[in-house]
Formats: C-alpha cells, sequence, structure tokens
C-alpha cells in the first residue's frame, strides 16, 4: 500500500516536513502549521484540532523538544486511533450477504467484481446479484466482472426491481449451498432520499429470507472527492447502518485524510481499498502502510493481502 499512494505521499508527507522545519521548536507556530497541513490532506477540522491537542500533551509528558520526534510521535497517535476499528469481513454466516453502495462513479461494480475475485480465491463460493438494474449496460459490466472472477451471476431485465434481484440471489445461494452474496446496487445521489429509501427496501427483502442481513454493508468512496465523501458516508450511514467503507482510487490523490476523518466522525471501519485497476487490485487496508505512506516513510513493505474473513468464518 505505501509503494502506491504516491501522491498521497508527496502531498501529506511534505506538508508535514515543511512544517517542521530543519531544527525548527515546538512553539504554537509549529502546531498551528501542522493543523493546517492536517486539515488541507482532509483529516477533518475536529480531528486535526484533537490529534494537533494530544501531539501537545504528549509532548508535554514526554518531554519532546525536536520536531522530527514530535511527529513520530503524531504517527504514533494516528496509528493508535486508526488500530482500534475492527476491520474484518464477518461473513461466517451461510449465506453471508453483503450489500454493497455508493454514489455514481464511485467504483462499486468494479469492487463487486474484485472482491468475487478475492473470495474465489480463498476457496469461497460468491454469486453476484446484479441489482443495478438502471444504468445503461450496468448488467452486462456486471456479468464480465462476474465470468472474470469465475462466480455466479444472477440479473433480471433492465429496469426491474433491484430488490427483487437481491431476493433472487439469496435464494440462489441457498439452494446451490453458495457461502455468499454480493450485491451490486445502482450508484445514486446521497442527497436524493428516494434513492436511499430503495436501499433500505432492498435490504428490508433480503431479511424476509435473513433476518440477520445483510451482514455486511459496505459503502464504496471515491478517494479523489475529498470531504463529500464525508458527506456521502454521512447520508448513507443515517439510511443503511454501515459496516464498513471501501475507498477506491487511493493510489492517485492528494486527499487521502479523508479516511481519518470519516472514520473518527461514524466510527466506521475502512476495510478494503482499491489501489489500481486489475483485479486482484482490492487489498485490506493497513493502517501502518497508510500511515508510512502519509508520512513519506521509505522502505516499506507493501502491505497488502486477501480480503480475510473475520475468524471463525
Amino acid at each position: 500500500m505505501s509503494r502506491r499512494m504516491g501522491r498521497a505521499t508527496g502531498s501529506f508527507g511534505s506538508g508535514v516536513r515543511g512544517a517542521i522545519g530543519l531544527g525548527r521548536s515546538l512553539d504554537d507556530a509549529f502546531y498551528d502549521d501542522l493543523l493546517e497541513v492536517l486539515i488541507t490532506a482532509d483529516c477533518g477540522v475536529a480531528t486535526s484540532e484533537r490529534l494537533v491537542a494530544a501531539l501537545r500533551e504528549r509532548a508535554r509528558a514526554e518531554h519532546i523538544r525536536d520536531a522530527g520526534t514530535a511527529v513520530a510521535a503524531l504517527h504514533a497517535e494516528m496509528l493508535a486511533m486508526l488500530e482500534q476499528r475492527d476491520r474484518a469481513l464477518h461473513l461466517d454466516a451461510f449465506p453471508s450477504v453483503v450489500l454493497v453502495v455508493g454514489v455514481n462513479g464511485s467504483g462499486k461494480t468494479t469492487t463487486v467484481g474484485k472482491m468475487a475475485y478475492r473470495l474465489r480465491e480463498e476457496g469461497r463460493t460468491p454469486i453476484i446479484a446484479a441489482a443495478d438494474t438502471y444504468r445503461a449496460a450496468a448488467i452486462d459490466q456486471m456479468r464480465i466482472w462476474a465470468d472474470r472472477a469465475e462466480s455466479e451471476f444472477v440479473a433480471h431485465q433492465p429496469g426491474g426491481d433491484p430488490g427483487a434481484v437481491a431476493y433472487d440471489a439469496v435464494q440462489a445461494a441457498i439452494a446451490r449451498r453458495a457461502d455468499c452474496v454480493l450485491v451490486d446496487t445502482a450508484g445514486r445521489l446521497h442527497t436524493k432520499a428516494n434513492l436511499m429509501a430503495e436501499l433500505a427496501k432492498v435490504r428490508r427483502v433480503v431479511q424476509r429470507i435473513i433476518p440477520e442481513a445483510p451482514h455486511e454493508t459496505l459503502l464504496v468512496l471515491d478517494a479523489t472527492t475529498g470531504m463529500n465523501a464525508g458527506n456521502q458516508a454521512r447520508a448513507f450511514h443515517e439510511v443503511l447502518q454501515l459496516t464498513g467503507l471501501v475507498v477506491t482510487k487511493l493510489d492517485g490523490t492528494a486527499r487521502a485524510g479523508t479516511v481519518i476523518a470519516i472514520e473518527e466522525e461514524l466510527g466506521v471501519p475502512v476495510k478494503l481499498v482499491g489501489l489500481g485497476e486489475d483485479i486482484d487490485d482490492l487489498n485490506v487496508f493497513d493502517p501502518e502502510a497508510y500511515l508510512d505512506a502519509l508520512f513519506g516513510v521509505e522502505g516499506e513493505e507493501q502491505a497488502v493481502g486477501p480480503v480475510e474473513p473475520a475468524p471463525g468464518a
């Protein structure tokens, strides 16, 4: 992960180094400049202020005098913040249902295809539900991804009822003893109440068969949208009670601090990240590798891995 976030590293890492300055003292101006760097990276005002306050306190308690040690302490504070989240995919039910949502263009369909591929690589048997019945060619696009991932595929005619597609896919999974259903939904603006309500309906339909479903509700966010991603997450979370986030295009943005801001505000963890276009470019989110990239740490191993279920799955 850390090797593939070049632009984020360049922006945040150089910003921190610029705020430090060679031999700079830890005065109010230093902390003000550091706060500006955090906010510019879209860490969010509240989260940025909390981090700077924690660093001030830590510097006082540990008698930190030099800027280099202070930034190492900031790295540690941010890592502690991120490591408290449960990032496992909870797919221990049989079958497990994963509802994948997001706005138009965020990468939902691609993410579903990549998830199916990873799950197949781990010996699981996913079924993909093409519940994006509105967008032109969406069903065909999802079918291509299902073929690439060697996964079963359930679809209706374009313009059909998304809930019915999800329902049939879950029934198919039970009949065929597949262990996971990935539901691809149509992209929708988070500001459109009627479209958001439709997602809630899809969830209710699935619950007629499996009351505990969906076992994961994942929001796909485009990292390049910066703080607008936070607005999206907030709106979707209010309707669907998200269990996790998938952040795409994290390798091509200078706004990678958004991850920290959203997690802190909503308490919803980033579980997966997209770092490229290939089918195997969906990776487990590694907080330490992410921070190494942000801070410009060199020589770290690329921290990628399979989509791992929770222990006992």
